[in-house]
């Protein structure tokens, strides 16, 4: 199978894409022109808990996440392992010195947010990723784990998106913003050179130019998008189809097969059951193999575009298979 013959048209919504790369402009444009109004660089501890609502969950979440990882923690009154977890959470988010931010929202008060989650149950903790939806647990869980997964969460916005969190200062005053260096660019004629090589088949020389503009703007949207692109069709390029589809048919359980499987799906445009099969494969499977497979559809999600309905949807499935 060659890569050059193979298209991504009908799986990457560009539409997706285009907005999300014009809202992250606009988060630049706005935290340089704060640092020109000579913005506060920090926040204090107490800023690193906040309620949420409705109304001001776009501001407070969707639009803080593009600087730094947002955690949800779905709470209500009466929810007696709320009351255990919550206090937790509300340590850790001052003990990590701005790494994430923590938002609380009251189910009772905020039921739109709950369906729109997908939640079934709370406690239930998500978190938001540069406009992204993560599910982290659902249910009581000890201070380790919680740890372990924050400690995920973190490696994974810093490298793969390049949040770094929020300046701590206990000495600041509540209501001053962080301000973040502006990241150099443009980028133009990495990400021209980058779509050239993809178009020609040269995914080596794709990948290359991708990671380039990734090095100096970790938050690019175009380069993210083009990398994971150029990384699928790599991965597929010296697949023997039969092969993948017998493999995967006979060995229902096995995470490497289905995976491989996934892939070729993804690549024939087949997005549904790419994500229907690792999500199956995911409640078939435990430890490092289920890990292996719930990263690899996280990978695919972003082929396909954080705001696609199918990765909305699929987010909310993975989140029900997981917990």
């Amino acid at each position: 199978m060659q890569p050059r013959n193979m298209s991504m048209s009908g799986v990457v919504d560009l539409a997706a894409v285009k907005a999300a790369q014009e809202a992250k402009t606009k988060a630049e444009q706005a935290r340089a022109e704060a640092a020109r109004q000579g913005g506060a660089g920090a926040v204090s501890p107490a800023e690193l808990v906040i309620d949420v609502d409705e109304a001001g969950f776009e501001r407070d979440v969707l639009q803080r996440s593009a600087e730094v990882p947002v955690v949800i923690d779905f709470w209500a009154e009466w929810c007696q392992p709320c009351k255990q977890l919550s206090p937790v959470l509300e340590r850790l988010a001052v003990e990590y010195d701005g790494r994430f931010l923590l938002a609380k929202i009251d189910v009772d008060a905020n039921q739109m947010l709950m369906q729109q989650f997908g939640i079934q149950g709370i406690p239930a903790v998500f978190a938001v990723v540069a406009g992204q939806a993560l599910p982290l647990f659902q249910g009581a869980a000890g201070e380790q784990q919680i740890r372990e997964t924050l400690d995920q969460l973190v490696e994974v916005a810093e490298q793969r998106f390049g949040l770094t969190g929020l300046t701590v200062d206990p000495d600041a005053q509540p209501g001053e913003a962080p301000v973040r260096e502006v990241p150099a660019g443009p980028y133009d004629a990495l990400l021209e050179a980058a779509v050239q090589a993809l178009d020609a088949g040269d995914l080596g020389g794709a990948i290359q130019a991708y990671e380039n503009v990734l090095s100096d703007d970790p938050g690019n949207t175009e380069a993210k998008l083009g990398l994971a692109q150029a990384e699928l069709l790599k991965r597929v390029q010296d697949m023997d189809p039969q092969q993948v589809r017998k493999d995967a048919a006979d060995k229902p359980a096995d995470a490497a097969a289905q995976i491989a499987a996934a892939d070729l799906d993804l690549v024939g445009g087949h997005v549904e059951d790419a994500f229907g099969r690792l999500i199956e494969t995911v409640t078939r499977t435990a430890g490092d193999d289920r890990d292996a497979v719930r990263r690899r559809l996280l990978e695919l999600f972003e082929v396909v575009g954080p705001e696609d309905p199918r990765v909305i949807g699929a987010r909310r499935a993975l989140a029900r298979a997981l917990f």
